[in-house]
């Protein structure tokens, strides 16, 4: 079987067995703040286990894009190295959701592995829950009674809490898992030693490819385990390692996944695949980094400094290194993989075909920015290495950690250019440097969360803010949080008006009306789909009804912006054209913010015209339609969906005229577009490779805008002495600046002219030299400059290094003849960085001309006298 045969193998086999099939979630998550990715197969389906949501199936099988490359699941350093670690990976998955449990599971299991796919069952070991006295939990007798039916007893493994009990994280549902381990092993290998004792130790041949989580229990905050009202079925199968195994392959990489990946590196690299381990491990991280970096762009997550987009950087960077570093390839190649990923994983993911042009245009400027970082990394050791020589043989730990954080050099990197001038690398001081970053970060990050204190069950909540603002309802649960020594405090309702933060849209704020308190809601999230209240704090008495009442002027804002994005995004394709696809929103009471695929700044009469657009739009009083329909048919009508967003069988449809806007939109907005006001445009810019940003005012804020604009020309006319036209005042203001600025220019070369004569009455000789070294009084470094310059040009011979005190600043040049340069081996841009520290400065340039500036005044005749010991040094040394 090829790896598509058994990918849809495993749907197949499943949707025979009354699973429904669902497509993979986005790989980056939204609305849930313990996960910055999906890293399991089971992530979209946590509302569910929590019981904040009943399941839409009671049976479901799917694939799903995963990435472990952070926090608890922290691959990342693996990867390459071993042949069966991955960032971005697949998992084949099926659940069961209070229906079968461990019998079926287990059958299934079998009989999908021995039956369709022909794995021979004397190569397969399983492990079950060997039980744990601290827990007072006992063996799964059950899982090992079912497991007996089909495979021999001494082929069942018991393992610990650590490889046999699922946990989702520290609190939350949780149970014993049962592995199915494969010894890939050959013949030669199996007969010396049973695979059974190298399962779960290690060996790259003995792998776990699935594993079967029964979920019985809740673990609480306190630590205790709590039985679940409904037993459920959560399995997850690594596609990569089903592949390897099915195909009798010794590593992921050897399968027919990732073999057309490296066939196009060794194409473009000219290194075969196989002839070395460094240049192999190099093709590896390639192969796969591009999966990781392709799938998180195409939904949605654009490399960054920050969150997730810093995540995707990392890997981006990660990459571009081993090629940089192994492959000696010094311009972009990653980029020329996402036509592959297209070809082998469109069928399955579709967002990679459709977005495939501008996936690889943001892959291929991130690559071009990063390699140039590269290089000025290597000229940072290099100035650091120079100035060490016969000096340490030891590169400083907190320099590596510098090149680490600043230039992403991996400290294997270091080490390397280290060897090449005969030092070492203080690894210890490193990794202290890293370990106190880390730790920096966690505690920054650490959020202590107690558990829900529930007043009645219910898995069925209500948001009614579509049609009103104000309900009744009554407390579900609540719970506190401490962050950074602050306390948070969460409320959840059966039914409220408040609309949670989503789609770039703002949480709402308001107030809580319990019998005799009221409470302010300072902001709405979505943790999943449950819709949480974030308050100032708790009542003393959460029984009985509250009356929920949103700000309704904040709202009002705020739905102003979202219809107009909606105008603006409509505006900006039909100007700019079709490729137009958002990337990113931010819509709050104030103004909106949206971010969109282009790859050109746009002009301002494009902006005019999209801005116009806009405001005729909003003058037609277009009403606002709102349909509920299967996400099939929604796509059909033409409605526009936004890639990496996770959309139901149902869905919602914004229309404001079929024949011009129509997006799938769950957020709030105005009943027709004259009630935005006016919308205007305060600025464009670029925020990433291939992504511009708008951001814009509507309503008031609009309103506000213009007054204070009409208010700022008031007040330039004023300056201008009250005229009547004030262009015509701006423009005889500027004839005037001319007409000065040339007066300046004359008397500064006028001040040039004469200080340069009385300097040519100073010259030194040194050995062959004219030095020429004074602190100057000039209007600015630009009249130093030029007359550095001049000096140059009219004596042979000529070392001239001159400075001047200009706005508490000081500032140095030194200008040196060309035949000194060429002859002697003067080089200014060497002496600059070394008399700059005279004044606290720094500086560089070229061989003949350099300058510096520093904050030290005082140190520029200490930098003079410093140059000139230089020019001695080199004249004795020759």
């Amino acid at each position: 079987m090829n790896a598509k045969e058994i990918r849809s193998t495993f749907l197949d086999f499943f949707a025979s067995k009354e699973h429904t099939i669902v497509p993979s979630a986005p790989i980056v998550v939204k609305n849930d703040p313990t996960l910055m990715f999906t890293n399991a197969g089971m992530n979209q389906f946590k509302d569910i286990f929590l019981g904040d949501k009943a399941p839409f199936s009671k049976r479901v099988a799917d694939t799903q894009k995963c990435l472990r490359v952070s926090g608890k699941h922290n691959d990342l350093e693996e990867v390459g190295i071993d042949t069966y670690h991955h960032t971005m990976f697949e998992m084949l998955g099926n659940w069961s959701f209070g229906d079968y449990f461990k019998e079926e599971a287990i059958e299934w299991a079998w009989e999908l592995l021995t039956s369709i796919y022909k794995l021979p069952a004397d190569r397969l070991y399983v492990t079950i829950f060997e039980g744990d006295v601290a827990e007072n939990l006992s063996m799964d007798e059950e899982a090992r009674d079912f497991w007996k039916k089909w495979i021999a007893e001494d082929r069942i493994i018991l393992g610990n809490k650590k490889d046999n009990f699922w946990e989702m994280g520290d609190t939350g549902p949780c149970g014993p898992c049962s592995e199915i381990h494969f010894d890939n092993r050959d013949e030669a290998d199996r007969v010396k030693l049973d695979g059974k004792l190298l399962v779960n130790q290690g060996d790259p041949q003995v792998i776990e490819i699935w594993n079967l989580v029964f979920i019985q229990f809740n673990r609480l905050t306190n630590g205790s385990l709590q039985p679940l009202p409904a037993s459920h079925v959560d399995t997850g199968m690594g596609f990569e390692r089903l592949t390897r195994v099915v195909q009798r392959k010794k590593s992921n990489y050897d399968s027919d996944i990732f073999q057309p990946l490296i066939r196009l590196i060794e194409q473009k690299s000219g290194i075969n695949y196989g002839s070395d381990e460094k240049t192999d491990i190099a093709m590896r991280v390639m192969s796969d980094h591009i999966r990781a970096i392709g799938f998180a762009i195409a939904d949605g997550q654009l490399p960054s400094n920050t969150g997730a987009g810093y995540v995707i950087r990392r890997i981006l960077r990660r990459a571009v290194r081993y090629y940089y570093s192994f492959l000696h390839i010094q311009s972009p190649l990653l980029y020329e993989l996402v036509q592959v990923l297209a070809s082998e994983f469109g069928e399955v993911f579709p967002e990679i075909v459709k977005q495939q042009s501008f996936v690889a245009r943001v892959i291929e400027e991130e690559e071009t920015s990063f390699l140039k970082t590269l290089s000025d990394g290597i000229k940072r050791f290099e100035q650091y290495s120079t100035a060490a020589e016969n000096k340490v043989a030891e590169v400083e730990g907190k320099f590596a950690f510098e090149l680490y954080d600043t230039f992403g050099f991996p400290v294997d990197l270091t080490q390397l250019l280290a060897a090449e001038r005969g030092m070492t690398v203080d690894l210890i001081g490193f990794n202290q440097s890293l370990d106190e970053q880390r730790k920096r970060s966690r505690k920054a990050a650490e959020v202590i969360t107690g558990d829900w204190s529930e007043l009645m069950k219910t898995d069925q909540f209500t948001f009614l803010g579509y049609n009103q603002l104000e309900s009744k309802a009554k407390v579900v649960k609540y719970r506190k949080l401490k962050a950074k020594d602050k306390e948070i405090f969460q409320v959840v309702l059966d039914q409220t008006p408040f609309y949670a933060e989503s789609g770039g849209q703002v949480g709402d704020k308001g107030k809580l009306h319990f019998a005799n308190e009221v409470i302010e809601v300072l902001d709405t999230k979505k943790e999943n789909e449950l819709i949480i209240h974030f308050v100032n704090r708790f009542p003393e008495n959460m029984e009985g009804n509250v009356t929920a009442s949103v700000d309704a002027t904040l709202r009002s804002s705020t739905m102003g912006n979202h219809s107009a994005t909606h105008l603006m995004h409509a505006a900006l394709r039909n100007v700019l054209g079709p490729h137009v696809q958002q990337k990113g929103s931010l819509v709050a009471p104030g103004y909106l913010r949206f971010d969109f695929s282009h790859f050109a700044k746009l002009t301002k009469e494009e902006l005019d015209k999209i801005e116009s657009t806009v405001n005729r739009k909003i003058r037609e009083n277009i009403p606002l339609q709102v349909d509920v329909m299967p996400i099939a048919e929604a796509m059909k009508t033409g409605a526009m969906a936004l890639f990496g967003e996770k959309y139901g069988d149902q869905v919602r449809v914004v229309t404001f005229d079929k024949n011009y806007s129509r997006e799938l939109c769950g957020g709030t907005h105005v009943t027709a577009t004259g009630a935005i006001g006016y919308f205007k445009i305060v600025s464009e810019s670029a925020v990433a490779a291939g992504v511009r940003r708008i951001e814009a005012v509507t309503g008031d804020a609009a309103e506000k805008m213009i007054s204070a604009a009409f208010q700022r020309l008031e007040q330039i006319g004023s300056m201008l002495g009250n005229v009547k036209d004030i262009e015509k005042g701006v423009l005889h203001l500027q004839e005037v600046n001319v007409q000065l600025k040339q007066q300046v220019d004359h008397y500064t070369a006028l001040q040039v002219g004469k200080m340069k004569e009385n300097l040519k009455t100073t010259i030194e000789k040194i050995g062959d030299a004219n030095f020429i070294g004074a602190e100057c009084v000039l209007p600015d470094p630009e009249a130093l400059k030029k007359l550095a310059y001049e000096l140059r040009n009219e004596i042979e011979n000529v070392v001239a290094v001159l400075g001047i005190a200009s706005e508490g600043k000081a500032h140095l040049v030194i200008a040196i003849a060309d035949n000194l340069v060429k002859e002697k081996s003067l080089d200014a841009g060497k002496w600059i960085r070394i008399i700059s520290k005279e004044v606290n400065g720094s500086g560089g340039g070229q061989k003949f001309f350099a300058t510096a500036g520093g904050s030290n005044p005082t140190g520029i005749k200490k930098a003079i006298d410093a140059a000139r010991v230089l020019l001695k040094t080199n004249d004795e040394g020759k």
